[in-house]
């Protein structure tokens, strides 16, 4: 009797472990947490009220005290540092932690830009300065040690436009901090797929309709990351910008109608997607 026990009790654990295998995960990223104030509650409102799992703190930014207040109200919240190297908009600027340095304008500021593009010419990226790689780690470094210091539960870190792509030295800096302060898990490198948005999305309807396609396209067995940008159309969002990008508070409350819609929580549920975290992922890696 008890070897038979025994068998059916390995049969179950099998046939669980067989149906895990076969889960859709989902992690639902909210990045720019800090930027302004209409971002920090929207993103909280896609928390509390819709499906994000993750959100993503900039350090260097106005309204970081807000966030940091906003995360540590709600203390289950998933948080990763989101490190920034850039000041893109045209309204609005924000200054390295550590100060002017070869990693900064003029005036102090981040440069708009990590790469030159056709709106940006090299004196306005980053990548086409003279940049060292020891002001780049010492901003580092005051980034991730300020968010720790108010949200010592942060999970991971994030690049922001991709800042820590922009040279295979800083790529290989910032995985060894992610090391130093135990803050490294790299969704790409354990299979996690990027989703999209699956069609137009100029508008919220459009969002919605999209990211429902993205959801239905979704293969059971695989693990994937969904990236956007919470926000409210408001006035304070209204006058943010910068060249190519000028429908800013349009785009990002789309999102957040998005995130928080019905439609696209009754397709989660009925497809059994499981909506994990940063945090989640870690574990797994255990």
């Amino acid at each position: 009797m008890r070897k038979i026990l025994s068998v059916i009790l390995v049969l179950v654990w099998g046939l669980s472990a067989c149906a895990q295998q076969q889960d859709i995960k989902l992690i639902v990223r909210g990045d720019d947490m800090g930027f302004s104030h209409s971002a920090n509650h929207a993103i909280v409102d896609c928390w509390k009220n819709g499906i994000m799992t993750t959100v993503e703190i900039m350090v260097a930014v106005p309204w970081f005290p807000e966030a940091v207040k906003l995360c540590n109200e709600n203390p289950d919240l998933d948080v990763g540092i989101h490190i920034a190297l850039t000041s893109e908009w045209s309204n609005v600027k924000w200054r390295p932690l550590t100060g002017k340095s070869s990693i900064t304008d003029e005036d102090g500021y981040f440069f708009p830009m990590i790469w030159p593009n056709k709106n940006y010419g090299e004196d306005q990226a980053l990548k086409g300065t003279d940049w060292k790689i020891e002001d780049i780690e010492k901003e580092l470094r005051a980034q991730i040690e300020t968010a720790m210091r108010h949200i010592p539960r942060i999970s991971h870190f994030t690049a922001h436009m991709g800042c820590t792509g922009m040279d295979e030295e800083v790529k290989a800096l910032s995985k060894k901090l992610a090391d130093e302060y135990g803050i490294a898990i790299f969704p790409e490198d354990m299979g996690v797929k990027r989703a999209s948005y699956q069609g137009e999305k100029a508008t919220a309807e459009q969002k919605i309709e999209s990211f429902i396609a993205m959801l239905n396209g979704l293969e059971a067995g695989n693990t994937y990351l969904f990236v956007d940008h919470p926000g409210y159309d408001v006035e304070e969002l209204r006058g943010v910008n910068h060249i190519g990008y000028n429908d800013v508070a349009t785009d990002r409350a789309g999102v957040t109608t998005c995130w928080t819609s019905e439609q696209v929580k009754k397709v989660i549920a009925e497809k059994g997607i499981k909506l994990i975290s940063y945090a989640d992922l870690k574990k797994e890696v255990k």
